[in-house]
């Protein structure tokens, strides 16, 4: 299959495959002769711009039968790509992996453009244990810089808050905005950014694009239409910005309509882009549990269970939420990122969701409390954040 690297633009998608992986292959034992590498936004390789040049300039490096490595980045810079790695497919003893920053071709297309011929490995920013492993402090004062400046990987490298802030408001600005601009033909830039800052501001809020087009009309007094918001929508999930949390009905065991949940696949780039001023360490927090779940391969939801509560001597019908419901496999487990949970009505409050749940399905709440990991009379596990971060185990404790 063609491999196909997936990611956040500065994620570090040129650098595993570039670096990493060519190592381990030289390390493998493979020649150089055998490792055809080509960036394809270097000036040196304009002329494999062209199809058929690209192609026939890859076909000229193997000279023998023995397994070829064929590494390109910046594949979508080369017009009809397609043909060139479907071609390639055709090669026996060849084995490709690309990269590219056309973020259609790799979110979408990648698994019908090959014909179930494709693998696509995607590339998070780095998880908070990733971090940790390479930064000066200790993981208090680095929860503190991780969740203001998030994952990327180059922030390591910063000392200073003023470079932090820079660099992403800078990467936001100058490669992702324009980015998507460009590739999508977006006329209506003040409606766009516009979208940006409410899917910002609204991290672990419920939201929907009626919702969002009655934000348009009281607060800017914009006309944006529906199917507007929704491509716009579209275009932020496409190139890996935000991801989207659907609503599942736990106890239906069915998936509901909108509204949906919206994340920030790096929670830096959310706050560079509302100018740093609403980092609420609870939302934040919720966001980086979100994206630990998918970073260890759980398809992850948004629970919703149903109750009926005596209100003032009547009954009445309430949908309780359980922030997360994770499936992998045969595996679930229910997760309720509880920023405090310091007095009994605050834990009463979190519980409710829990206790609708019938099905023996682990229940974990995560807390920011630094805290032995305990279980209580019910069964519900309750952890701290760091446990839950810094051990890949941690749904097991």
């Amino acid at each position: 299959m063609i491999k196909v690297v997936t990611g956040l633009r500065r994620a570090g998608k040129s650098y595993l495959i570039f670096e990493i992986f060519y190592s381990y292959l030289k390390e493998k034992g493979i020649p150089d002769d055998h490792i055809i590498k080509v960036v394809l936004d270097n000036l040196e390789n304009e002329e494999l711009l062209e199809k058929h040049i690209l192609y026939e300039y890859i076909k000229s490096q193997i000279k023998d039968d023995k397994e070829y490595y064929i590494l390109l980045d910046e594949i979508q810079m080369v017009d009809g790509f397609s043909d060139v790695l479907n071609s390639l497919l055709h090669i026996k003893n060849a084995d490709t992996y690309v990269t590219g920053s056309n973020s259609k071709f790799l979110s979408k297309d990648i698994l019908t453009e090959f014909r179930g011929r494709g693998d696509e490995i995607h590339v998070f920013p780095l998880t908070f244990k990733e971090f940790m492993s390479a930064y000066d402090g200790d993981r208090y004062q680095g929860w503190a810089d991780y969740t203001a400046y998030g994952g990327l990987p180059y922030i390591l490298t910063m000392r200073t808050e003023r470079e932090k802030i820079n660099y992403l408001q800078k990467l936001f600005e100058e490669t992702y905005l324009v980015d998507i601009m460009q590739r999508n033909n977006i006329k209506k830039q003040q409606e766009f950014e516009d979208l940006l800052n409410v899917l910002s501001s609204d991290i672990s809020a419920l939201v929907n694009p009626p919702k969002i087009q009655k934000t348009f009309k009281s607060n800017l007094h914009s006309d944006i239409s529906i199917n507007t918001i929704r491509t716009y929508i579209e275009f932020l999930e496409d190139a890996f910005l935000i991801s989207k949390a659907k609503r599942y009905d736990v106890k239906g065991r069915k998936y509901i309509g909108t509204p949906h949940k919206y994340y920030f696949e790096d929670v830096g780039l959310r706050n560079a882009r509302i100018g740093f001023s609403q980092i609420e360490e609870n939302h934040i927090m919720e966001n980086v549990i979100y994206n630990e779940l998918r970073y260890r391969g759980y398809s992850v939801d948004v629970g919703m269970v149903k109750s009926r509560e005596m209100q003032n001597g009547i009954q009445e019908n309430k949908q309780l939420e359980v922030d997360f419901v994770a499936n992998l496999g045969s595996k679930r487990y229910y997760i309720q990122s509880a920023y405090r949970m310091d007095y009994e009505e605050k834990k009463e409050q979190e519980k409710k969701s829990f206790r609708n749940i019938n099905d023996s399905f682990k229940k974990i709440f995560v807390v920011k409390d630094v805290i032995n990991v305990q279980r209580d009379n019910d069964g519900y596990t309750t952890m701290s954040i760091f446990d839950f971060l810094l051990d890949d185990n941690s749904l097991e404790l």
